[in-house]
């Protein structure tokens, strides 16, 4: 077997120590030459020594010339990014400490782009390089001279300012920075659309903040953004930690809270628009949680998002809602399922291990989604609900009305049924443009094959405004609200009766008139 010999490779320090060696060697050597200069007739004592000299000073020129340069480099790469040529999150922090000697204001934007995960997953690293090197170039754009850009790393950037009205100054050209974001980015002969959410913080003379925790404040108010929508700047707010502090408390309590058994499911029916039979039934997460605060799911639910504790907690749901749907004839199961859970690669794979355990009828099971959850990336949304559909699995829109859904939107992902939102329920009957919107709505879901249900039906008025437009299925106070499993085991027997009883009443009379004849 040939071995490949590779090159030979010196860390820093040997670059000097070798060739100081090499050079101390041959001076010794020359030295040597001298002493012996008196046996040996290799030349004048003199020449010899001022040629020892001269070579010893030769190297140690050289070497010192070069670890000049050296030393240049890598204190340029100990604070510039590779990628963008601008200062790093080394270079901020020095920068923070410099500028906060002063008695000015100093500001600080945390930069964060939007959708970027997308760009990469969808296009490869090396476009998103080149996302993030145009990014910069822009940042540096819109910054200008007065303030000093940084990219931290990934896709997060940093501006800082300092001066008597820093802040204000800064807020200002972050909102730029935001309008310019609003149009898409030209990448070659692509279009990418990249927003950004932007955190800021401040420190002044009177309340001097270090670099560290400015970063981190910058951060949380970044995070805000994100939560609030996006494409938005927002100051920090002492607020802000004791929202965090509370959201690490609830997550702590959910974890309690699932090995402890203290969630539950409610279910609320849905009856037939004509018959007022209930036809189907909605699983509701609730938690019991003693004599702590009541916390309903607007609030727990996306800390069991962000935390990830939405994936064995969705998983109980969906197992323990089959369970209880098993005895309920022929009737839908309607279960609620997250963004982070279509997210997750694995749950196509736990549901369909759930309905093979089960043996629940994959064609009585429906998933409803929010638009929310489709947007963030629908790609990856399309895969999943490809793979649900797969088992027999059926899809619906929920809170239809309140958000983003287009004809091209509802055509891509072909929901089964689309669920109107309260609000739009609620409205239609006081607002004639919300009337006209909810009857095109129903029009455009009968025209894509899509069944129609109403939320929030809570007065006779609006069931037969839905009934008249056209709603196949309606839902609210008016008939149920949400009820324990054994409420809806008593519901189906006492509907089952009545159904039987019907039915054997029109059996009777058959037979009479038959009789008769």
């Amino acid at each position: 077997m040939i071995k490949t010999k590779h090159p030979l490779r010196l860390t820093p320090v040997g670059l000097v120590v070798i060739p100081i060696g090499v050079a101390s060697l041959m001076t010794g050597a020359l030295m040597l030459a001298v002493s012996f200069s008196d046996h040996l007739a290799i030349g004048s004592p003199a020449a010899l020594m001022i040629s020892a000299i001269l070579i010893y000073a030769a190297t140690l020129f050289f070497l010192g010339r070069s670890g000049i340069v050296t030393i240049r480099g890598l204190d340029q790469r100990a604070h510039r990014d590779m990628l963008t040529g601008l200062p790093n999150r080394h270079a901020l922090h020095e920068d923070i400490l410099n500028a906060s000697r002063g008695d000015e204001e100093v500001a600080l934007a945390m930069i964060d782009l939007d959708s970027f995960k997308q760009v990469n997953d969808h296009y490869g690293h090396a476009v998103g390089d080149q996302l993030i090197a145009q990014c910069a170039d822009l940042l540096r754009e819109v910054c200008g001279d007065e303030v000093t850009c940084y990219r931290l790393g990934g896709d997060e950037f940093a501006a800082v300012m300092h001066g008597k009205v820093a802040g204000t100054i800064l807020e200002g050209i972050c909102r730029t920075l935001l309008e310019r974001l609003g149009s898409p980015m030209p990448l070659g002969h692509r279009q990418i659309a990249v927003g950004a959410s932007i955190g800021l913080a401040r420190s002044t003379a009177d309340l001097r903040v270090p670099s560290s925790e400015m970063l981190r404040r910058a951060d949380v108010a970044m995070d805000m953004s994100k939560r609030g929508g996006k494409m938005r700047c927002t100051w920090f707010n002492e607020s802000f930690d004791r929202r965090r502090e509370r959201v690490r408390e609830i997550e702590d309590e959910i974890r309690t809270g699932i090995a402890a058994g203290e969630f539950h499911l409610a279910y609320q029916p849905l009856v037939g628009a004509e018959s007022k039979r209930i036809v189907a039934v909605e699983a509701l997460l609730r938690w019991d949680r003693g004599n702590r605060a009541a916390l309903g799911p607007n609030i727990f639910i996306p800390v069991a998002e962000d935390s990830g504790l939405i994936n064995p907690l969705g998983m109980w749901v969906l197992r323990q809602a089959v369970c209880d749907a098993s005895r309920w004839d022929d009737i839908t199961l309607s279960v609620n399922i997250s963004a982070a859970q279509l997210r997750n690669a694995e749950f196509p794979i736990k549901l369909g291990e759930v309905l093979e355990e089960t043996g629940f009828p994959p064609h009585r099971l429906e998933l409803e989604v929010t638009e929310t959850c489709l947007v963030l990336d629908p790609i990856v949304a399309e895969r999943t609900l490809g793979v649900i559909r797969s088992f027999g699995v059926r899809i619906a829109l929920d809170d239809f009305g309140t958000g983003y859904a287009s004809i091209g939107f509802l055509r891509r992902f072909r929901f089964e049924k689309l669920k109107l939102d309260r609000s739009l329920v609620e409205l239609a009957g006081v607002d004639d443009g919300s009337r006209a919107m909810m009857l095109s709505s129903i029009a455009l879901a009968r025209a894509l094959d899509m069944g129609v249900t109403a939320e929030g039906v809570e007065t006779e008025e609006q069931a037969e405004l839905v009934r008249l437009a056209g709603c196949d299925q309606i839902q609210g106070w008016l008939y149920y609200k949400a009820l324990p499993a054994a409420e809806i085991d008593r519901l189906m027997a006492e509907q089952n009766h009545r159904l039987a009883s019907s039915a054997g009443h029109g059996h009777k009379r058959g037979h009479g008139d038959e009789q008769a004849a």
